[in-house]
Protein backbone atom coordinates (compact mmCIF):
# COMPACT_ATOMS: atom_id res chain seq x y z
CA UNK A 1 0.00 0.00 0.00
CA UNK A 2 1.18 3.93 -1.01
CA UNK A 3 3.14 5.03 2.45
CA UNK A 4 1.57 8.36 1.30
CA UNK A 5 -1.92 7.39 2.80
CA UNK A 6 -0.13 6.97 6.52
CA UNK A 7 1.31 10.29 6.47
CA UNK A 8 -0.49 13.91 7.20
CA UNK A 9 0.61 17.76 6.32
CA UNK A 10 -0.85 20.54 8.42
CA UNK A 11 -4.63 20.00 7.06
CA UNK A 12 -5.02 17.25 4.84
CA UNK A 13 -3.13 13.79 3.60
CA UNK A 14 -0.51 13.94 1.40
CA UNK A 15 -2.05 13.33 -2.72
CA UNK A 16 -0.43 12.45 -5.28
CA UNK A 17 0.51 15.44 -7.55
CA UNK A 18 -0.97 13.42 -10.32
CA UNK A 19 -3.82 12.67 -8.65
CA UNK A 20 -4.65 16.98 -7.52
CA UNK A 21 -3.66 17.75 -11.01
CA UNK A 22 -6.61 15.01 -12.73
CA UNK A 23 -8.33 13.18 -9.94
CA UNK A 24 -9.62 13.11 -6.69
CA UNK A 25 -7.46 10.95 -4.90
CA UNK A 26 -9.24 8.90 -2.20
CA UNK A 27 -6.72 8.66 0.72
CA UNK A 28 -8.72 5.73 2.57
CA UNK A 29 -8.76 3.77 -0.07
CA UNK A 30 -5.67 4.75 -1.71
CA UNK A 31 -7.03 5.08 -5.20
CA UNK A 32 -7.10 8.35 -7.43
CA UNK A 33 -10.58 8.67 -8.76
CA UNK A 34 -11.02 10.52 -12.62
CA UNK A 35 -13.13 13.44 -11.59
CA UNK A 36 -12.55 16.81 -13.02
CA UNK A 37 -10.81 19.46 -11.88
CA UNK A 38 -13.73 21.45 -11.58
CA UNK A 39 -15.44 18.80 -9.79
CA UNK A 40 -12.87 18.05 -7.03
CA UNK A 41 -12.08 22.46 -6.12
CA UNK A 42 -15.38 22.21 -3.97
CA UNK A 43 -14.16 18.81 -2.39
CA UNK A 44 -11.13 19.87 -1.49
CA UNK A 45 -12.19 23.12 0.39
CA UNK A 46 -14.51 21.78 2.07
CA UNK A 47 -12.32 19.01 3.33
CA UNK A 48 -9.76 21.66 4.23
CA UNK A 49 -12.15 23.56 5.67
CA UNK A 50 -13.82 20.40 8.38
CA UNK A 51 -9.92 20.01 9.11
CA UNK A 52 -9.61 23.39 10.04
CA UNK A 53 -12.26 23.13 12.56
CA UNK A 54 -10.55 20.26 14.68
CA UNK A 55 -6.98 20.29 14.07
CA UNK A 56 -4.34 21.21 16.57
CA UNK A 57 -1.40 23.15 15.50
CA UNK A 58 2.25 24.37 16.79
CA UNK A 59 2.27 27.36 19.38
CA UNK A 60 4.55 28.50 21.75
CA UNK A 61 4.72 26.92 25.08
CA UNK A 62 6.31 28.94 27.85
CA UNK A 63 8.09 26.79 31.22
CA UNK A 64 5.65 26.78 34.06
CA UNK A 65 5.65 29.44 37.04
CA UNK A 66 6.91 29.37 40.05
CA UNK A 67 4.15 27.39 42.33
CA UNK A 68 4.12 30.18 44.94
CA UNK A 69 2.48 31.97 41.81
CA UNK A 70 -0.46 29.51 41.93
CA UNK A 71 -1.38 31.25 45.01
CA UNK A 72 -4.71 32.51 43.47
CA UNK A 73 -5.74 29.23 42.54
CA UNK A 74 -5.65 27.48 46.15
CA UNK A 75 -6.18 30.53 48.26
CA UNK A 76 -6.99 28.78 51.70
CA UNK A 77 -3.80 26.48 51.40
CA UNK A 78 -2.19 23.26 49.47
CA UNK A 79 -4.17 20.33 49.36
CA UNK A 80 -2.29 17.05 51.07
CA UNK A 81 -1.90 14.00 49.18
CA UNK A 82 -1.34 10.39 49.70
CA UNK A 83 0.21 10.13 46.55
CA UNK A 84 3.05 11.94 45.66
CA UNK A 85 2.39 13.88 42.75
CA UNK A 86 3.92 16.78 40.61
CA UNK A 87 3.33 20.62 41.23
CA UNK A 88 2.64 22.69 37.46
CA UNK A 89 1.91 26.09 37.97
CA UNK A 90 -0.05 27.54 34.78
CA UNK A 91 -1.17 31.10 34.88
CA UNK A 92 -4.54 29.65 34.30
CA UNK A 93 -4.90 27.14 36.45
CA UNK A 94 -2.76 24.86 38.99
CA UNK A 95 -2.01 21.29 38.25
CA UNK A 96 -1.38 18.38 40.70
CA UNK A 97 0.13 15.77 38.23
CA UNK A 98 0.49 12.02 39.01
CA UNK A 99 3.33 11.22 36.75
CA UNK A 100 3.00 7.39 36.97
CA UNK A 101 -0.64 7.61 35.51
CA UNK A 102 0.14 10.52 32.97
CA UNK A 103 -3.23 12.08 34.12
CA UNK A 104 -3.51 15.08 36.26
CA UNK A 105 -4.93 13.94 40.05
CA UNK A 106 -6.36 17.00 40.27
CA UNK A 107 -6.59 20.99 38.73
CA UNK A 108 -7.53 23.79 40.84
CA UNK A 109 -8.28 27.64 39.30
CA UNK A 110 -10.03 30.51 40.25
CA UNK A 111 -12.66 32.11 37.71
CA UNK A 112 -13.67 35.43 37.79
CA UNK A 113 -16.50 37.18 36.39
CA UNK A 114 -14.60 38.78 33.62
CA UNK A 115 -13.03 35.59 32.68
CA UNK A 116 -15.84 33.34 32.75
CA UNK A 117 -17.25 35.40 29.82
CA UNK A 118 -13.62 35.16 27.83
CA UNK A 119 -13.90 35.90 23.53
CA UNK A 120 -11.21 33.86 22.55
CA UNK A 121 -12.47 30.97 19.70
CA UNK A 122 -11.66 27.53 20.96
CA UNK A 123 -8.24 26.11 19.07
CA UNK A 124 -8.22 22.34 20.16
CA UNK A 125 -4.15 23.19 20.23
CA UNK A 126 -3.38 20.09 22.30
CA UNK A 127 0.14 19.29 22.80
CA UNK A 128 2.19 17.72 25.02
CA UNK A 129 3.38 19.46 27.97
CA UNK A 130 7.31 19.95 27.15
CA UNK A 131 7.77 20.81 31.14
CA UNK A 132 7.53 17.47 31.96
CA UNK A 133 9.33 14.01 30.34
CA UNK A 134 7.70 10.93 28.98
CA UNK A 135 3.85 12.75 29.75
CA UNK A 136 0.70 12.15 28.22
CA UNK A 137 0.91 12.64 24.35
CA UNK A 138 -2.40 13.58 22.40
CA UNK A 139 -1.96 10.40 20.20
CA UNK A 140 -2.69 8.03 23.05
CA UNK A 141 -6.02 8.92 23.21
CA UNK A 142 -6.29 7.83 19.09
CA UNK A 143 -8.52 5.35 18.71
CA UNK A 144 -9.63 4.75 22.23
CA UNK A 145 -12.84 6.13 21.79
CA UNK A 146 -12.25 8.49 24.89
CA UNK A 147 -12.35 12.23 24.89
CA UNK A 148 -9.00 14.42 25.87
CA UNK A 149 -11.20 15.56 28.86
CA UNK A 150 -10.16 18.82 30.48
CA UNK A 151 -10.01 18.99 33.86
CA UNK A 152 -9.89 23.56 33.66
CA UNK A 153 -11.93 23.31 30.76
CA UNK A 154 -11.10 25.65 27.49
CA UNK A 155 -14.68 27.48 28.33
CA UNK A 156 -12.96 29.02 31.84
CA UNK A 157 -9.93 29.25 30.09
CA UNK A 158 -10.43 32.67 26.66
CA UNK A 159 -10.39 35.33 28.91
CA UNK A 160 -6.70 35.32 27.16
CA UNK A 161 -5.37 33.45 24.19
CA UNK A 162 -1.79 32.13 25.55
CA UNK A 163 -3.95 30.88 28.46
CA UNK A 164 -6.40 29.29 26.32
CA UNK A 165 -3.47 27.60 24.54
CA UNK A 166 -2.44 26.34 27.91
CA UNK A 167 -5.82 24.80 28.28
CA UNK A 168 -4.89 22.63 26.03
CA UNK A 169 -1.73 20.85 27.29
CA UNK A 170 -2.43 17.29 28.08
CA UNK A 171 -1.66 17.72 31.54
CA UNK A 172 -4.90 19.02 32.11
CA UNK A 173 -6.30 16.31 30.00
CA UNK A 174 -7.71 12.96 31.20
CA UNK A 175 -9.42 9.95 29.22
CA UNK A 176 -13.18 10.51 29.48
CA UNK A 177 -16.31 9.14 27.96
CA UNK A 178 -17.96 11.13 25.55
CA UNK A 179 -21.34 10.60 27.38
CA UNK A 180 -19.79 12.45 30.46
CA UNK A 181 -17.05 15.04 28.85
CA UNK A 182 -19.93 16.26 26.42
CA UNK A 183 -23.05 15.45 28.96
CA UNK A 184 -22.92 16.52 32.88
CA UNK A 185 -19.59 17.15 32.93
CA UNK A 186 -20.34 19.98 30.42
CA UNK A 187 -23.09 21.16 32.09
CA UNK A 188 -21.44 21.84 35.39
CA UNK A 189 -19.00 23.59 33.89
CA UNK A 190 -21.30 25.97 31.86
CA UNK A 191 -23.16 26.61 35.40
CA UNK A 192 -20.26 27.67 37.15
CA UNK A 193 -19.34 29.92 34.67
CA UNK A 194 -23.27 30.93 34.80
CA UNK A 195 -22.72 31.29 39.55
CA UNK A 196 -19.98 33.34 38.34
CA UNK A 197 -21.08 35.79 35.75
CA UNK A 198 -25.06 36.32 37.39
CA UNK A 199 -23.47 36.45 41.06
CA UNK A 200 -20.93 38.75 40.10
CA UNK A 201 -18.49 36.68 42.38
CA UNK A 202 -15.26 34.77 42.45
CA UNK A 203 -15.19 30.92 42.73
CA UNK A 204 -12.43 28.30 42.88
CA UNK A 205 -12.78 24.82 41.50
CA UNK A 206 -11.31 21.74 41.78
CA UNK A 207 -11.82 19.23 39.15
CA UNK A 208 -10.22 15.93 40.03
CA UNK A 209 -9.64 12.16 39.05
CA UNK A 210 -10.56 9.11 41.02
CA UNK A 211 -8.67 6.41 39.85
CA UNK A 212 -6.93 2.95 41.01
CA UNK A 213 -4.02 0.39 39.86
CA UNK A 214 -6.55 -1.94 38.28
CA UNK A 215 -8.08 0.70 36.06
CA UNK A 216 -7.89 0.51 32.37
CA UNK A 217 -4.98 2.38 30.80
CA UNK A 218 -4.61 3.47 27.39
CA UNK A 219 -1.81 5.10 24.35
CA UNK A 220 1.41 5.00 26.88
CA UNK A 221 0.39 3.91 30.46
CA UNK A 222 -2.36 6.51 30.71
CA UNK A 223 -4.56 5.46 33.16
CA UNK A 224 -9.11 5.75 32.99
CA UNK A 225 -10.00 7.16 35.66
CA UNK A 226 -13.24 5.16 37.19
CA UNK A 227 -14.63 8.20 38.68
CA UNK A 228 -14.16 12.35 38.36
CA UNK A 229 -15.04 15.38 40.84
CA UNK A 230 -15.39 18.88 41.37
CA UNK A 231 -15.38 20.74 43.93
CA UNK A 232 -16.70 24.78 44.20
CA UNK A 233 -16.40 27.17 46.57
CA UNK A 234 -17.75 30.77 46.58
CA UNK A 235 -14.81 32.95 47.67
CA UNK A 236 -17.16 35.94 49.41
CA UNK A 237 -19.97 33.87 51.13
CA UNK A 238 -17.60 30.71 51.92
CA UNK A 239 -20.20 28.40 50.16
CA UNK A 240 -18.91 24.93 49.19
CA UNK A 241 -21.00 22.69 46.58
CA UNK A 242 -19.00 19.34 45.85
CA UNK A 243 -20.16 16.20 43.27
CA UNK A 244 -18.97 12.98 42.13
CA UNK A 245 -19.18 10.73 38.93
CA UNK A 246 -19.27 7.35 38.16
CA UNK A 247 -16.95 6.89 34.86
CA UNK A 248 -17.33 2.77 34.06
CA UNK A 249 -18.29 1.04 31.32
CA UNK A 250 -20.56 1.28 29.14
CA UNK A 251 -20.73 5.03 30.24
CA UNK A 252 -24.31 5.56 30.22
CA UNK A 253 -25.63 9.11 30.01
CA UNK A 254 -25.95 10.45 33.24
CA UNK A 255 -28.78 12.75 32.21
CA UNK A 256 -28.59 16.78 33.46
CA UNK A 257 -29.79 16.32 37.50
CA UNK A 258 -26.77 17.76 38.84
CA UNK A 259 -28.50 17.24 42.64
CA UNK A 260 -28.10 13.47 41.96
CA UNK A 261 -24.26 13.05 42.16
CA UNK A 262 -23.50 15.60 44.77
CA UNK A 263 -21.38 14.46 47.72
CA UNK A 264 -20.16 15.86 50.75
CA UNK A 265 -16.61 16.79 51.03
CA UNK A 266 -15.43 14.94 53.44
CA UNK A 267 -16.40 11.90 51.52
CA UNK A 268 -15.10 12.64 48.53
CA UNK A 269 -11.85 13.46 50.21
CA UNK A 270 -11.76 10.29 51.97
CA UNK A 271 -12.66 8.45 48.53
CA UNK A 272 -9.73 10.63 46.66
CA UNK A 273 -7.49 9.99 49.53
CA UNK A 274 -6.63 13.77 49.23
CA UNK A 275 -7.36 16.82 52.05
CA UNK A 276 -8.48 19.72 49.98
CA UNK A 277 -7.40 23.17 52.14
CA UNK A 278 -11.01 24.51 53.12
CA UNK A 279 -12.15 28.64 54.23
CA UNK A 280 -12.40 28.63 57.63
CA UNK A 281 -16.05 28.93 58.43
CA UNK A 282 -16.71 27.41 54.99
CA UNK A 283 -20.83 26.28 54.46
CA UNK A 284 -21.74 23.13 52.64
CA UNK A 285 -24.43 23.85 50.53
CA UNK A 286 -27.47 20.97 50.65
CA UNK A 287 -27.99 18.88 47.59
CA UNK A 288 -30.84 21.14 45.85
CA UNK A 289 -29.77 24.72 47.65
CA UNK A 290 -27.19 25.17 44.78
CA UNK A 291 -27.15 28.06 43.53
CA UNK A 292 -29.37 28.96 40.29
CA UNK A 293 -27.97 29.92 36.94
CA UNK A 294 -30.13 31.23 33.48
CA UNK A 295 -28.61 29.69 30.87
CA UNK A 296 -30.06 31.71 28.08
CA UNK A 297 -29.04 35.11 29.78
CA UNK A 298 -25.35 33.81 30.28
CA UNK A 299 -25.78 33.17 26.20
CA UNK A 300 -26.91 36.51 25.75
CA UNK A 301 -24.11 38.11 27.76
CA UNK A 302 -21.46 36.37 25.96
CA UNK A 303 -22.67 37.35 22.51
CA UNK A 304 -22.82 40.74 23.93
CA UNK A 305 -19.19 40.93 25.31
CA UNK A 306 -17.87 39.12 22.35
CA UNK A 307 -19.92 40.35 19.53
CA UNK A 308 -21.32 36.81 18.05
Amino acid sequence: MDRLCHHRILFIRIVPWACIRNVYYDSQACVCLKIKMKKILPIIAILIASSLSTASFAWTQRPPLPVAQCKVHSPYGWATSATKLQPICRQGYFVAYDPTVKIPSYVMYTLTPPQALGCVERTNAFAEDQSIQNGPRPDDYDGTGYDRGHMSPDGDLSWDQQVEYESFLMTNMTPQAGSLNRGIWKLLETSVRGWAVQRNQSFTITSGSLYANSDLRIGNGVIVPHGYYKIVINNQTKEVAAWAFPHVAPYPNLGNDLTKFRMPVAQLQQQAKIKFAMPVGFKELAPGAEWTVDFGALTTAKRAKCSR
